[in-house]
């Protein structure tokens, strides 16, 4: 299978000594918006001094033939789980180069996160320097199980001593993008993330070949568009009823016999542009009451149904 294989080169890649000649390029990611971190070999990564830190995670997928709706393919059933944080990961952890191999520390971490799994040598996909003041090696291995092996680790993580307290809950990676071309993949992407959990997820689905490039690509874009600003009702209803009492005002109504009730007219006028301007409607009012005869368009604005909710509820925010 593609991605057995994938996973085969990568770890014979990582085991190469030096001097057995030159080796290919590793992969990278290559994703627009993605931040590329660099690559290196395991031989490389066991090469670094004690002034290095060792994480090693773990990702375990299925092919999964399941529909969503009946015609949405689900493809595989990635898992990653919640932190106590908030943030998303993968499962695992820092491994102990003192006392512990890679493979072994991460085991000693998955029995205390998962409980019924252990990775070896052979499951070693990538390693890569993360960014940032601290000198961290972050290791990723995966291991492809059937939906049956998912499905008993996900029940047997429920039991484990980490449940509930370093580990809120496992949860499935949609790999799928629906019409709206955010439901699925782009809002799972959206969410927090810890380290380079992200970044590993996106170059596993990649080198994998679970998800194609241009799709990751597409995925990660989405994230990144300008959010759509909020309709802000409440500024509408103030701006709408204080342009009909302008309108009113204009025609000849009893606000408009006098030059003060003139002024005030205005400054009903006035209370629209500026409502429509998005101001704080309590700064507008304060703004209108200060105008010579605009006491009356005050009182009748007050005293409009349900203007109390209107005017005092400040604009909305952009919608997250």
């Amino acid at each position: 299978m593609a991605a057995m294989g994938a996973m085969g080169v990568m770890a014979a890649v990582g085991a190469l000594p030096a001097g057995a000649g030159s080796l290919p390029p590793l992969p990278t990611l290559g994703v627009p918006g993605v931040p590329e971190l660099k690559p290196l070999t395991r031989y490389e990564a066991m090469r670094l001094g004690p002034g290095w830190s060792h994480s090693c995670h773990a990702m375990l997928y299925a092919p999964n033939p399941g529909m969503l709706f009946g015609r949405i393919p689900l493809r595989y059933a990635v898992l990653m789980q919640m932190r106590f944080d908030g943030l998303l990961g993968f499962p695992g952890g820092f491994v102990d180069r003192r006392y512990w191999s890679l493979e072994d520390g991460l085991n000693r971490v998955l029995g205390l996160g998962l409980g019924c799994v252990r990775l070896t040598e052979a499951d070693y996909l990538c390693s890569h320097l993360t960014d940032g003041p601290h000198r961290v090696v972050a290791h990723l291995y995966a291991r492809q199980l059937t939906l049956e092996e998912l499905h008993t680790i996900e029940i047997s993580a429920v039991h484990s001593r980490d449940h509930g307290l370093e580990v809120m809950g496992m949860v499935r990676v949609p790999l799928y993008t629906q019409k709206d071309r955010m439901g699925g993949l782009p809002n799972f992407l959206a969410n927090s993330f810890v380290g380079t959990a992200k970044f590993q997820l996106l170059f596993a689905l990649k080198i994998l070949n679970m998800v194609p490039e241009e799709k990751l690509a597409e995925a990660v874009a989405a994230t990144q568009k300008p959010k759509k600003p909020a309709i802000d009702h409440a500024a509408m209803a103030a701006a709408k009823q204080a342009n009909e009492l302008a309108a009113a005002a204009r025609a000849g109504n009893e606000y408009a016999d006098s030059g003060e009730n003139q002024a005030a007219a205005h400054a009903a006028a006035e209370l629209a542009e500026q409502q429509a301007a998005g101001l704080e409607s309590q700064a507008v009012l304060e703004h209108l009451a200060a105008v010579p005869g605009a006491e009356a368009v005050v009182a009748e604005l007050q005293a409009q149904p349900g203007a109390d909710a209107v005017l005092e509820q400040p604009v909305a925010e952009a919608m997250e």
